[in-house]
C-alpha cells in the first residue's frame, strides 16, 4: 500500500503531554508510520498508509478534536 503524508490541525494541543498523548494513540495505528505533533504550530504529521479515518479516530480517542477548514 502507497505510503501518504497528511497533517492534522488540532487546535487544542498545548504542551508536552498533548504531544505524547496523541504521538502514542496515532502511532499505535495500523499503518502509520510514524506520527509527530508540533506542539507550536498544533499539528500532527502522520506518515505511513493508515486511512484518514483511523487517524482521526485515534486523535479523536486521545481527547483531541480536529480543525475542519
Amino acid at each position: 500500500m502507497a505510503t501518504n503524508a497528511t497533517i492534522y490541525h488540532v487546535p487544542d494541543i498545548s504542551c508536552g503531554h498533548c504531544k505524547q498523548a496523541i504521538e502514542t494513540e496515532v502511532g499505535a495505528v495500523d499503518g502509520v508510520e510514524s506520527a509527530v505533533v508540533d506542539v507550536d504550530q498544533r499539528t500532527v504529521s502522520v506518515a505511513g498508509s493508515a486511512s484518514d479515518e483511523a487517524v482521526e479516530a485515534a486523535i479523536v480517542e486521545a481527547g483531541y478534536e480536529i480543525a475542519r477548514p
